[in-house]
């Protein structure tokens, strides 16, 4: 009588349920290492008797600590600083990217490719740290709240980005403007712009992330304290040079974690309603048709 050996076939979807559960458990505890610290500071914020330790609840509930943050000149000041600077300078960074890109997709533009290898070049190459001040000293821009607006603007990376992102826009809808009559202004208004909602807002985020987020540029152009912004003041105050003396029965920590978690709410709030055209711009010119 012949043995005849059985084997027992393995269900692939099995491997799949396995791998999403340990896939599922890992996110879980990355998340919580994630949240835990940031919940802390936010119950901190609304400590009027926060103490270092792991409390995870207020103990004597307040707004005080918010209320000094958007009271006081030396701490609401520098917030209106970053407002400002993020507002503009995501603008004009977006202006100065789209209307870059879109001239070097001219394919017929003399010296197009000139401008495209030397715009790439400046990725790779910059002039260094001293001559770049010395360079923006001349043009007097340092010590103003322009060296800050404009030097992020410049964003070659971006640039390169958006312009990817217009060449993967279908040929026949520039031909089809040009036969209505359109000029290459009127197609980059009526049909660049609306087809790229995607690349406007990843991008744009982008953009207002770095200049909400600036602390390089204020601590090597700008001198007057007057026109510092909020990372500046955040980090004077976290590093106690720059404590605000309170004048409610908010405490100086208390004052310290209102203050982070006004500097990180922003973008809290704005990412949710960006999320899906963040995630439709994070593959901007990767695929084309």
């Amino acid at each position: 009588m012949a043995n005849t050996n059985k084997v027992k076939a393995v269900n692939p979807n099995n491997r799949i349920k396995t791998f999403n559960v340990i896939n599922a458990i890992i996110f879980i505890i990355v998340a919580f290492i994630i949240i835990i610290p940031m919940w802390k500071i936010l119950s901190d914020s609304f400590d009027l008797r926060t103490s270092y330790g792991m409390r995870l609840w207020p103990k004597q509930f307040g707004f005080d600590g918010y209320m000094e943050v958007f009271g006081k000149v030396s701490l609401y000041r520098p917030l209106l600083v970053s407002v400002l600077t993020t507002v503009c300078g995501t603008a004009l960074a977006l202006t100065l990217s789209t209307l870059g890109a879109y001239v070097l997709i001219q394919w017929d533009m003399p010296g197009r490719k000139f401008f495209a290898n030397y715009l790439l070049f400046t990725m790779i190459f910059n002039g260094g740290m001293i001559p770049t001040y010395l360079v923006l000293s001349s043009l007097g821009l340092v010590n103003t709240l322009w060296v800050v607006i404009l030097f992020p603007a410049l964003n070659v990376y971006n640039l390169v980005l958006m312009r990817n992102f217009f060449e993967g826009i279908p040929g026949s809808m520039y031909e089809s403007a040009a036969l209505d009559g359109c000029t290459p202004f009127q197609t980059f208004i009526r049909i660049v712009l609306p087809m790229s909602k995607a690349a406007l807002a990843s991008i744009g985020l982008m953009f207002a992330v770095t200049y909400w987020n600036d602390y390089t540029h204020y601590k090597l152009y700008i001198n007057d304290s007057q026109l510092y912004n909020f990372q500046m003041k955040l980090r004077d105050m976290v590093m106690g040079s720059d404590l605000p003396v309170s004048s409610s029965l908010a405490n100086e920590n208390t004052i310290k974690n209102a203050a982070i978690i006004v500097a990180i709410l922003p973008f809290m709030i704005a990412y949710p309603f960006l999320q899906k055209y963040f995630v439709k711009g994070v593959n901007i010119g990767a695929v084309k048709e």
